[in-house]
């Protein structure tokens, strides 16, 4: 026999195995393909295919079919067993051997027809010029601003972000009612997703400091004036009716004598020297300028810088008490608390040792019987890291082992990850179920947020029945914690149960639980498994985010957005520049899909590829973009 044949028999033998092997893992999970909705029947199938196949090092294998110009199976997440056949009828061909002709569950274009369909059913009929959908997380001034939500609408909103994290119902119903009438406006579709909190562990509250408001201009990086801090002056209660930076209480009749060009003297908290600059007249105050940061308090004393003044000084009203944050270092202790008293910053004594660490609590109390001495402990995102020292049934002691050299602010309602520690949190909290009540009604999806377990889906399956939701309303799983990550093939046959669904990758947590350095390859496996089981993902946390909060982008976040378009559907956050990011990314992911679907490069003409003599009118028109 020769070497050829013999290594062409080889990958046949071994293409006969992972064939095997997938049906072997259908069989066995039967019971679990038979419970999935009708419409995810197939998908399932598949799903248990991809898994079997990736159980495998084909790598050797794939480097074989490449060079004899085979498919190389890279491309097969939504259709293995065809794939499987395809290739093994082509190397049949090559030793003229019989091929075979096995049933396979779903061919490449059936499953792009079931992606496609599965899709639109969950997100919304596909954009007309583009494939990939645009969701935009609400802030709570959008309940307000009509013209802005009808505006994101008309630049290529697809999908509305609620988050039940914030605000009230009230709050959410104005955003509903804005959104439903931009459609009706528009004659575009926006779906509603409402994202129930789920199981997060945050910190506690903080002990209340003095009455205290810092106010800031924006600076460069060189610590440069860029714009001053718009600074809102008026009797307590009246607010302004344009955006401001901060806002004073004063007397009415103090603030009703000020013009325009007037400067207002002052010593702030620290007792530095101070003024603000009356720059426009309103009918009940005044808008003035800040040009160096101040720190100001209930009492400090405010002056005008004319002789003509009726009442030249008055005293800045009440102010809300503000909060001492905790400073952490490396190396500090910091006691997480299971009751909940309010967080306070470490005590030192006179020669600067400390004599009390810094405590705060934490909201869940499943922490204190799951943690154990010696796992790691991440906060506000992962900016604060430390180990846990020891565990009682109400502390937890922990030393940080990564912070600023500075100090690291730790606040109040800052997330908190535990990626070693299974806290076994597998059901729906009180709040979320209570939130249930009002997404049933409004929303036309709803996210589920750290599910990690799939007896938190069943037990969400089981309120909604009771709430008797709608059949149409759709169910987003968030993967953001390692726990979910680890059993998503158990949370999608469990979800799937349900039509119709999808996964949003929150690549926030996600990243500070399995490490930076491990979220490209995590996001990737999560984007193969969602298309092997005909689910559409959202790809989720600080796209553009420079540019929605600050409104310029950075390079980084241009790449970030251009490779999204892999996804079924891209998250924005919100900012003050959301609208600018909305078209950007429209634009972006209508250039990429000509380059790109899914993993598979899409070979359009490039124009640089029209080659012609240097200074020729024919390079001038291919170099041009």
């Amino acid at each position: 026999m020769h070497t050829d044949e013999k290594h062409l028999r080889e990958m046949i033998s071994q293409l006969d195995v992972l064939h095997e092997d997938a049906l072997k893992l259908e069989k066995k999970f039967a019971h679990a393909i038979k419970d999935v909705h009708p419409s995810f029947r197939t998908s399932a199938r598949n799903l248990l295919h991809y898994l079997a196949l990736r159980q495998h090092d084909i790598r050797k294998l794939q480097e074989n079919l490449a060079r004899l110009g085979l498919s190389s199976l890279g491309r097969s997440e939504g259709h293995v067993l065809a794939s499987l056949q395809s290739v093994h009828n082509m190397l049949c061909h090559l030793l003229d051997c019989k091929p075979t002709h096995k049933p396979t569950p779903v061919s490449h274009a059936e499953s792009v027809e079931l992606l496609e369909k599965h899709t639109s059913e969950l997100l919304g009929a596909r954009p007309k010029d583009r494939s990939t959908r645009i969701m935009v997380t609400f802030s709570t001034e959008l309940a307000q601003d009509y013209e802005l939500v009808k505006r994101m609408l008309l630049a290529g909103m697809d999908c509305a972000r609620i988050n039940c994290a914030h605000d009230d119902e009230q709050v959410w119903g104005a955003m509903v009612q804005s959104i439903r009438k931009a459609e009706k406006e528009t004659g575009r579709s926006c779906k509603i997703l409402m994202d129930l909190m789920g199981p997060k562990l945050r910190t506690g509250p903080l002990k209340p400091g003095p009455a205290l408001l810092p106010i800031r201009p924006i600076q460069n990086e060189l610590g440069q004036l860029v714009s001053p801090a718009k600074v809102w002056l008026a009797p307590a209660g009246v607010e302004s009716d344009v955006p401001t930076d901060a806002s004073l209480p004063v007397d009415e009749a103090w603030v009703a004598q000020l013009q325009e060009g007037d400067v207002l003297k002052f010593r702030d908290t620290r007792g530095r020297k101070r003024s603000f600059t009356v720059m426009q007249r309103k009918e009940k105050g005044v808008i003035a300028h800040l040009f160096k940061t101040s720190y100001l308090g209930t009492g400090t004393k405010l002056t005008i810088n004319k002789k003509s003044a009726l009442k030249r000084s008055t005293e800045v009203g009440d102010l809300p008490s503000s909060v001492a944050p905790i400073y952490l270092r490396k190396d500090n202790l910091l006691i997480l608390t299971k009751a909940e008293e309010a967080g306070e910053p470490a005590l030192y004594d006179a020669e600067g040792h400390i004599v009390k660490p810094a405590h705060i609590a934490c909201t869940l109390p499943e922490v204190f019987s799951r943690a154990k001495a010696g796992q790691p402990i991440l906060f506000d995102d992962g900016k604060i890291a430390g180990v846990i020292m020891n565990v009682s049934d109400d502390n937890l002691l922990v030393k940080i082992t990564e912070a600023k050299e500075s100090g690291s602010r730790l606040m109040h309602d800052k997330g908190i990850n535990l990626p070693e520690s299974d806290l076994q949190l597998n059901g729906l909290s009180e709040q979320d179920r209570e939130h249930l009540a009002f997404v049933v009604k409004h929303a036309d999806i709803v996210s589920l947020s750290f599910v990690n377990h799939p007896e938190m889906i069943e037990a969400l399956h089981k309120e909604l029945k009771r709430l008797k939701a709608p059949p149409r309303l759709g169910i987003i799983l968030k993967i953001e914690t390692k726990e979910g990550f680890r059993h998503l093939p158990h949370l999608l046959l469990t979800v799937m149960k349900n039509h119709p669904v999808g996964v949003m990758i929150a690549r926030g947590d996600l990243a500070v639980e399995c490490g930076w350095q491990r979220l490209a390859e995590v996001q990737e496996e999560i984007l193969w498994i969602t298309e092997a089981a005909h689910i559409p993902v959202v790809w989720a946390t600080q796209v553009l985010e420079s540019l929605a909060k600050k409104g310029r982008p950075s390079r980084a976040e241009i790449t970030d957005a251009a490779m999204s378009q892999r996804a079924d559907c891209v998250m924005l956050n919100k900012g003050p520049f959301v609208l600018r990011a909305v078209e950007l990314l429209d634009d972006i992911l209508k250039r990429m899909q000509e380059h790109q679907h899914k993993k598979t490069s899409m070979l359009r003409p490039l124009h640089v590829s029209e080659l012609a003599m240097p200074g020729s009118e024919a390079t001038d028109q291919a170099v041009q973009v």
